[in-house]
Order: structure tokens, then sequence, then C-alpha cells
């Protein structure tokens, strides 16, 4: 199969004996269009047709072709690229320094979403479609998403944030020769309509009340003008960053967390035991009967245990928060489990990879992921109507939609 000019699909199927045959035949039909489509754009640049007297001493000229092999779905493709004389026509349906076209630079991306490593995209590259496709070509391919990643980290939010939840998930990254360990801080916020969303993803070595102000200044300049709640695991600096930004909004500390920290430093047979009565502390229905539960837990166990109480003592306040509203908020509020949620689905995607090259490289895998995970949020959270009713009649006008 040479030319397929002046042939009807009939006429093209009768010459298929196999698959094969149907597959080469598409590459060359593939190839053939773009040489069409080179041809009638040189003929555009230059104004007249090919062999026409119109181009005689107008200044330019055809002036042969060069040759350039693409990646394709169909294979490697080798072109031939008109040029002119005073080479000023570039082609547009391939442009000039591209190597790929055809949809496989968006299957690269789609793989290196998945978690996919740079050898199994190559290896995947190669059976299906016959490509050969070097880690330097995924890294160059997954580059061009940067801009969309920055663009995304920096997009306008929403006004008002009824609750926002923070934690971090570990990565390792190679930096200056040696691999050291990265936190990615994940900033998901509920906003007015119930609906989820990541408003940012910052990736850093240690965690700061420097760190943190630069978070929540950089939430303020993108539209946030108040957090009605936060909730947070033991994130260090937090607390400070977020008051002088946010003065109004109230902390609540991980429960969860601070109870699971607590159990690491009581013995075995007393864990049982002190988790009935660190119960009656967190499931009290008021403030006043968890201070009353807290005293006797303190008084029965802190000759034993002074650490462990002496923490609780320490974040009594940030730990309580959550009594201040109704049960149906409190549900929400009393555990970062929400965004643990998000972070189980992101390691899915990463645990394939046992460290990044960069945190560039880092910054795109979670990115691609998290756009995935976040296109399944559309929904309102469930009882958002009920919580919301009640965030108007505790917070007023702070939540206006």
């Amino acid at each position: 199969m040479h030319s397929f000019e002046n042939k009807t699909i009939r006429d093209l199927a009768l010459e298929c004996e196999s698959v094969d045959d149907i597959l080469a035949m598409m590459k060359v039909l593939f190839k053939e269009t773009l040489q069409l489509v080179f041809e009638a754009e040189i003929e555009e640049h230059l104004g007249y047709s090919k062999h026409s007297q119109i181009g005689n001493n107008s200044g330019n000229s055809r002036n042969g072709y060069s040759k350039k092999t693409i990646k394709t779905k169909f294979g490697n493709t080798q072109l031939h690229i008109p040029r002119d004389r005073k080479g000023e026509y570039e082609p547009q349906i391939v442009k000039k320094y591209e190597t790929s076209i055809n949809g496989l630079e968006e299957q690269i991306i789609a793989l290196y979403s998945k978690g996919m490593s740079t050898r199994d995209i190559e290896d995947h590259m190669k059976d299906i479609y016959g490509v050969n496709v070097s880690p330097s070509l995924v890294s160059k391919v997954t580059d061009k998403i940067l801009p969309q990643v920055f663009e995304w980290q920096s997009r306008p939010l929403e006004r008002v944030y009824p609750i926002v939840y923070l934690d971090a998930i570990h990565f390792k990254v190679r930096h200056e020769n040696r691999i050291i360990n990265k936190a990615a801080y994940t900033v998901l916020g509920v906003n007015s309509q119930g609906v989820k969303d990541i408003l940012g993803i910052w990736i850093g070595e240690n965690e700061s009340a420097s760190f943190w102000l630069s978070v929540c200044t950089d939430l303020k300049n993108r539209g946030v003008e108040d957090i009605l709640i936060a909730c947070k695991d033991g994130l260090a600096g937090f607390s400070e960053a977020i008051q002088s930004t946010f003065p109004q909004t109230d902390i609540q500390l991980c429960v969860i967390h601070q109870i699971r920290n607590s159990m690491k430093y009581v013995a075995t047979k007393d864990r049982q035991e002190f988790m009935n009565d660190l119960k009656k502390v967190y499931k009290a229905s008021v403030i006043e009967e968890a201070e009353l539960q807290f005293g006797k837990l303190k008084e029965k166990w802190s000759s034993k245990y002074k650490k462990v109480i002496s923490s609780w003592e320490e974040n009594w306040v940030e730990l309580t928060a959550f009594f201040a509203y109704t049960s149906d908020i409190r549900k929400m509020i009393y555990t970062t489990n929400t965004v643990e949620g998000y972070h189980r689905q992101l390691r899915k995607v990463t645990k394939t990879k046992s460290a990044y090259p960069t945190d560039n490289a880092l910054r795109k895998i979670i990115y691609l992921a998290t756009t995935g995970i976040v296109e399944k949020w559309g929904n309102p959270i469930p009882s958002w109507l009920e919580c919301k009713s009640q965030f108007k009649i505790i917070f007023g006008d702070r939540l206006k939609d």
C-alpha cells in the first residue's frame, strides 16, 4: 500500500487481509493526510499553488523538503516538511519542535497521572504503539503541565470557607545528591455549598509559624476573607499564623490524633481502662461535663502518665473547640479524617515511586492525581443543609453566600 489517492473505503478494505494490514493502512493514510496538510499550509504561506506562474519573481518560492520523524499512535512516522527559500514557513499542524502528536502526549500524561513509572510508560508505549519513549521524553512531556500546576496553585478562591482541614503527607525527594523527606502540606476547604476542594498544596521541609504565615497569606491574597473553623493535626506554628491572618477562626485540634499519640505512652495492661475513662471526656455532651470527666481522669492517672495528661492540658482549648457546636458539626470537625481520606487516595497513585528527582516532579504527580480526585467531589458532603443552617445561626453575616 503506497498511495490511497482516488480510492474509496471499499477499495481500501478489499486490500486488507488482517488487522495488521488495517493498522499499516491507517499509518500510511495518516502520513499522507499530514503531507497534504503541509502542502496546503505552504501554499497558503506563499500565496500561490505549486508550479503556478504567479510565483515567478514573487521573491519567495519552495525549496525542497526536510525530513522529520515524529512519534504517533501509529508508531514512528517519517514526514517531509516543505521549505521556502526565505526560511519563513513553519508548519502549524506539527509545530517546529514537536516530536510527538495525535494524542500521544495526552496518553503519556494520563499514564503518568496514574502513578506509572517512566519505565512502565516506556514499555507500554512500545507494546501498544511500537513507539520508543525515553525517560527524558516523558519528563519533557509532563513538564508541559507545570504552567497549569502553578496556575492552579494561584487560582482565585471563594470569599469564605466554613471548614478548612490541614494535614501533611510525606515523600522522599532528591536534593543536592541526597534523598531527604519533604512534606506536602494540604489545605482542603469545604465551601458554603458543602463541596470539598483542595485549596492548595505547599511543599516544604520544615513547618513553622513563618511557613504557615506564608500559606495563610497566600490564601488571603487569592480572595479568602474568612475561615470559620480550621481543623488540624499537631502542625507546629499553625495556630499563631492563622490567628494573625484570620483572627476570628476557631481552631480544632484533631481529637483522634491526640488519642493515638496518648495511647503510645500508656502501658498495654492499662490501655483499655485508660481509654474507657478518656471516652467519657471527648464523648461528653457539653464542655462542662468534659471538664468534670477530665478532672477525674487527671486525678486517677496523672501520677502514672503525667506526660499524657500534660499534653491534654496544654492543648485543651483547641481539643475541646468542637463542644461549642451541634452534633452534626461536631462529627465534621473533631477529626481531620476528611483530608486524610484525600491523602489515602493520593498515596494510591504515588506509592509506586520510591523517591522524586525534584520538587517539580512531585508537584506534577500530586497535581495530576488531585485533579482526578477532585472531579468526583461535585456533591455536598452528607448532612450539609442542616449544618449550613446551624452555621448561619452561629456565625450570622460571616457566612454570606
